[in-house]
This record gives structure tokens, C-alpha cells and sequence, in this order.
């Protein structure tokens, strides 16, 4: 595999945690290759492992061994600083949880992340608007998160992950805190997104309907990835 072409590359992840004598193996040496434009699901068990691989994977975690490859870029080396600059132009994060700004607006909460690297006030509204409009919120751009559905707070959140053009998008359980049919729609919104900028994307899930929609679905069990 050309490391230059994947948008993401795990190589040998190892995570393991004290429970006072007892050494708890969550990540036994993961590897995984995700290509731009590729969907992959990730699944299993509850406890598996799923949201630590996610955080290692968007460098806000550091493993115990292994590496972890942006374009091409090994990033165990790179200091604190690097880490959150590589972080905050590649790649794009959304939670179970939306965690938007309350005391901010929806396109206020979707120009931030924006404005932080530098983007002007003008091209960051810009930008939040046509994002906005993209996952059907233009008529609720000026709403704070109090004031909008779950399911338009998650649009809100999957619009502010890809405000920056990431080249990857993590996603822990995007869809968990909604009930069936907001799921549906707002996962739709995501897979549009994705699919329309030609995002690499890796997408932690419970729901088989959604991970099967997937390009590919890999299962994290007894801290190993498999096919699934």
C-alpha cells in the first residue's frame, strides 16, 4: 500500500490501561488503510475498544505503540503543537453527542472552527451558510442549540466537522442519541457530505442498517480489527 495515497493509516496501534494491578489490552496492534472517498464502518462490542481507536486515530490520543499517518505524514513524532495544527486542517470530528456552543448560534457554531485557523469573519459566514443550507438548516442558521431538534443540532455538528475541508472524518456513534427515523435523515445528511467532498471517513456505529450502507465495515473484537 502506498502510504502517500491513503487519506488515514494505522500501523500497529497498541493501547492498554491500569486497572490498579491489572493490565486491560484495548488496542493489541490495529492496523487499518482508509483511501479518499472511502466509507468504513466500525463495529463491536460494546467496550471493544471503538472510541479509543477514534481518538487515537484524530491524534487527540497518543498510543503506546504504533503510528498513526496523515497523507502520508507520521504524526508520533510531532510535538503537541503539530499534533493540533495537523488536526485541525485534516480532519473533521462529530459525536454522539453534538457539544455545540450554547451561547452561540448555528452558523456562529459552524464559523468557529473556521475563524480559529485563520479564515476571515466574512469567508467563514460564507462557508456556514452554504453548509447550512446543504444539510436543510438555512432557515434555522440563526438558532442556539436550545432552540433546535436534536436532529438539526447533529446537522449543525456534522456541518462544523466538515467546515474546514478535512480530508478525514471520524465519527463516534453519530446517529446513537436519535430515534429511528431522525437517524436515518441525518445519517443521510452525513453520507452526502462525505460523499460530496470526497471524504475519507471512519464511522464508529451499533446499527447494522447503517454500517451495511457503508462502503466497508470493519470489527474491532478482542482488541484486533477483522473484516466483518
Amino acid at each position: 500500500m502506498n502510504e502517500q495515497a491513503t487519506a488515514l493509516a494505522l500501523r500497529d496501534i497498541r493501547r492498554t490501561f491500569r486497572q490498579g494491578d491489572r493490565a486491560l489490552e484495548v488496542l493489541a496492534g490495529v492496523s487499518l488503510d482508509l483511501m479518499p472517498g472511502e466509507i468504513v464502518a466500525l463495529v463491536g462490542p460494546s467496550g471493544a475498544g471503538k472510541s479509543t481507536l477514534l481518538h487515537i486515530a484524530g491524534l487527540l490520543e497518543k498510543p503506546d505503540g504504533g503510528d498513526v499517518l496523515l497523507a502520508g505524514r507520521p504524526a508520533a513524532s510531532l510535538s503537541d503543537a503539530e499534533r493540533t495544527a495537523l488536526r485541525g486542517r485534516y480532519l473533521g470530528f462529530v459525536y454522539q453527542y453534538h457539544h455545540l456552543l450554547p451561547e452561540f448560534s448555528a452558523l456562529e457554531n459552524v464559523m468557529l472552527p473556521q475563524m480559529l485557523i485563520g479564515t476571515s469573519r466574512r469567508e467563514a459566514r460564507k462557508r456556514a451558510r452554504e453548509l447550512l443550507k446543504m444539510v436543510g438548516l438555512s432557515e434555522r442558521e440563526s438558532h442556539r442549540p436550545a432552540r433546535l431538534s436534536g436532529g438539526e443540532q447533529q446537522r449543525v455538528a456534522i456541518a462544523r466537522a466538515v467546515a474546514n475541508g478535512p480530508r478525514v472524518l471520524l465519527a463516534d456513534e453519530p446517529t446513537g442519541n436519535l430515534d429511528h427515523a431522525t437517524s436515518d435523515a441525518v445519517f443521510r445528511q452525513l453520507l452526502a457530505l462525505t460523499r460530496g467532498a470526497g471524504l475519507a471517513a471512519l464511522v464508529a456505529t451499533h446499527n447494522p442498517e447503517l454500517a451495511a450502507r457503508m462502503d466497508r465495515v470493519v470489527r474491532l473484537e478482542s482488541g484486533m480489527l477483522v473484516a466483518a
